[in-house]
Order: structure tokens, then sequence, then C-alpha cells
């Protein structure tokens, strides 16, 4: 059964029972496996007795993704590609502009289905598709536990007020997605458009023109069943302890799931119902991150039209912010010795070189991370831009609604107002001297050192 609330028609057009199949657009949530939008989509290809066909639009000019992001994706999408056909499901890869090519295809689609996003590019996407297409366009919602207007129907305040929102729908949230069998397999169909092969990764790569200047990375390689592996060692090596030592960044307690969530090469409904039974502190602390976290900033960015800028930080954020505008900074860094992780702060410099290399930043670090440089600019405004650069530009999971909300949370959103101090006003503050005090620091800069030099 898929949650009523989870499907919504995007226009008001019919089904076109005279054209040859249904369509799924794939774009969020890129996986065979534990997808709501691909199994309604079978479903639905059942019923009217068409074969299935899966859509995927590659573009050169996502914002702010390069080569690191393209890589992952493309390894992932090669396995997704070769799972859906196992299930006689033909993969159409096309480069061109996703909903360009979406529109394309549903010329020739009696339904055409499409997964949910919630960044502004993905919800214009969905919104040219709808108006465009001649047939029924449905999208389907597969990479949150609770669909985001269910959860809530405005902008949260805090992580506290969603999770009481929260903890009343879960249950019903939670059923397992049953697999499928299509009927009407789609893989002998000749369609008309050009397909983009992804078979091998390099030469994928190589014939888009992308931005080269952040090289892809080693440590995590893109799909499923990378997804599923490091979600099987987190629960057998890591989870006992992650309440108590997630926050320590020279100990790997992460599960290191973000940039799986992020592409949708995971679902996050099959992390959850994975951990069930497994009634522990530590459980219900990942929970927490999973679900109450990761959808506060899925709340964010689809309540809040400038999730992207300053001006999404509350009002009491802003005023104290440039009450301190005049206070004297001892440290000012640009973009550029930021990105190079020259400052004065060996810690900084660590946790921005871990992104540099791994395509990833250790949780506790990266609001250390943000805060210093609200520190070291010049204005809010300034600071707030270069870390959203920076975010977006090296970390795997960059340009996603957890990324947004982190670093609006260091300019005190979803934060409750503190001490007064420089600079920050009364936005929390964070220094090296607490980490010194609470963590092994040394181990963690030796780790990235040791990292830097494979």
């Amino acid at each position: 059964m898929i949650l009523e609330e989870r499907i919504k028609q995007l226009n008001d057009k019919n089904i076109v029972v005279e054209q040859p199949y249904v369509v799924y657009w794939m774009q969020s949530s890129q996986r065979e496996e534990y997808n709501h939008a691909l199994e309604y989509a079978i479903r639905q290809a059942n019923r009217l007795e068409k074969p299935l066909v899966v859509y995927f639009g590659i573009t050169d000019g996502f914002p702010e993704a390069n080569e690191r992001h393209y890589a992952f994706m493309l390894e992932g999408l090669k396995e997704t590609k070769a799972a859906l056909e196992q299930r006689g499901i033909q993969l159409l890869i096309r480069k061109i502009s996703p909903e360009q090519g979406a529109l394309e295809i549903s010329g020739l689609a009696a339904l055409l289905v499409v997964d949910r996003g919630y960044l502004r590019i993905e919800r214009q996407w969905r919104a040219t598709l709808a108006n465009g297409a001649e047939c029924a366009v449905v999208q389907v919602e597969s990479n949150v536990v609770v669909p985001v207007e269910l959860a809530s129907p405005k902008e949260e305040y805090s992580a506290a007020t969603l999770r009481s929102k929260l903890k009343k729908i879960l249950p019903l949230c939670l059923a397992p997605l049953e697999e499928t069998v299509s009927q009407h397999p789609s893989l002998a169909l000749e369609l008309p458009f050009e397909a983009y092969d992804v078979s091998d990764t390099e030469k994928a790569l190589s014939r888009l023109i992308i931005d080269r200047s952040v090289p892809r990375v080693s440590d995590y390689i893109g799909g499923t069943s990378e997804a599923k592996r490091w979600l099987g060692d987190f629960i057998e090596n890591k989870l006992a302890g992650y309440s108590e030592r997630k926050n320590r960044p020279g100990e790997s307690f992460s599960s290191n799931l973000s940039p799986y969530l992020h592409f949708g090469q995971i679902s996050p409904l099959y992390v959850y119902r994975s951990l069930m039974g497994m009634d522990s502190e530590s459980q219900q602390s990942f929970l927490e991150e999973l679900v109450v976290r990761r959808e506060l900033a899925i709340n964010f960015v689809y309540y809040n039209e400038q999730y992207d800028s300053f001006a999404a930080v509350p009002d009491w954020a802003k005023k104290t912010l440039a009450k301190h505008l005049a206070d004297e900074r001892e440290y000012l860094y640009s973009v550029e010795e930021l990105e190079a992780a020259k400052t004065h702060d060996d810690y900084w410099n660590t946790a921005q070189m871990e992104m540099n290399l791994t395509g990833k930043m250790h949780g506790y670090m990266r609001m250390y991370w943000a805060k210093k440089i609200l520190e070291w600019s010049s204005t809010p405004e300034e600071a707030y831009r270069k870390a959203i650069y920076l975010n977006n530009k090296y970390l795997l999971d960059g340009r996603d609604p957890n990324g947004f909300a982190g670093v609006s949370w260091c300019f005190g959103k979803h934060d409750r107002p503190w001490g007064e101090r420089a600079i920050f006003g009364n936005v929390r503050f964070m220094n090296d001297k607490g980490l010194k005090r609470k963590f092994d620091m040394q181990l963690y800069m030796d780790q990235v050192a040791e990292r830097s030099l494979k």
C-alpha cells in the first residue's frame, strides 16, 4: 500500500489511453529499490496493460554541480539501470534538460509519474511539465518518511515543534513498500530518442560539459548497493555507540548515508525500517537525525522560498547580528583563503581539508566550520554566501535541504537566542576551546592529514 498523502496529481489532464506506454520520470529518487514513485508507476502500467518506461534527464547545467557530484550520480545510475532491466523495465537516460526531456516523452505517455523534489529548480521543472503535458502528471513522494505537507502545513520554528507533529503521524507512514512485478516488459521497445550511455562511468563523465575543478572522490562510490553496505556497517559496528560518540570528530561513528540520501540512492523509509525493533538510546538518536532533523530541513526549503540566502534567518537573529555589525573582527578571510584552508585555525583548516578531499565533513565540525565563517567575514550576508558556496561546491550532499538548513542554523535558524557576545550577538557561539575541551582534536587532524597523503 502506498499512503494516499504521498500521491498528488499536478495537472487537470486525463490518462490518454491511446498512447503506447506509461512513463516514470525519475529525478530525485534515483533507485530501483523502495521507490514509491516507481512502484506506483508499475501498478498503473499494469492496470492500463501498458509497458512502463523510466526516463532520466542529465543536464550539464545543474546549478553548482561539478565533476564530483556527476561522477557519484552516474555511478548510481549505472546500477539503477541494470536493476531495472532485471525487472524487465527500460531506463532511458538522455542528455537533455530534465524537464524538457520529460515534456518530449510525455507526448507518447498515457500517464506520466514523477517523484518529488523540494528545491526551487526541482519544483520549477515539475511545474513546467505539468503545464505542458497533454496527459495526467502524477507526483509520488518517496524521499521522506513522512510526506512534507502531512508533517506540517507551514514552516516550522524548530525541531521541537516539528517533532511533536511527527510523533502523532509517524506510525501511519511506516508501512513496508511491496515490490510489484511489471507485467508488460519494455526492454525491447525502440524509443524515438537518443540514449546517453552510462555503462562506462568514465566515458559518460568525459562527455559532459561540466565544472572539472572539484575532482571525484574514491571514499564514497555512488549506488544503492554501496548505500546498503554503509547502512549494514553502521548497524553492525557503530549503532551501539552512536549516541555517545557521534559528535566526536576523531571517531567515525557517522552512517555515511547523507550523499546517498541526497541523490535518492537509498530510501529513508528503508533505512528507518532497517532499525525498527532495535530499541535503544542510539537507535532513537539516529532516527532523530534521519526523520526529525532531515525532514525539518525539507520543511524549511519547501516552505521558505529564500532558503539559500541570509534572508531566511529569523528576525531576532538578523537584528542581533546587525547590532554587532561594527564589532571588530580580529580575522577576515576571503573565500579563496577559506577554500584553500589557509586560516590561523588548525581545526577549521582540517575540516575544510576533509571537505575538499573526501566530499564529506564530520557533522559536528560542520557547525563549527560555518560559525567561524560568520566570525571571519565583514557582514553576515557575506558569510552566508561563502558558506553556501563552499558547502555546495565540495560536499557530495551539497545543494541538499540538509546543507541549506545546516548553514542557516549557524546563523540562528531553528535555534533560540543565547547570551550576547561580540560579532554573534545572541546567535549561538562556538570556539576552538570548546572543541579542545570536549574532543581529542589531534586524532581528527591526524586522520585528515593521513587521508591527504593518499
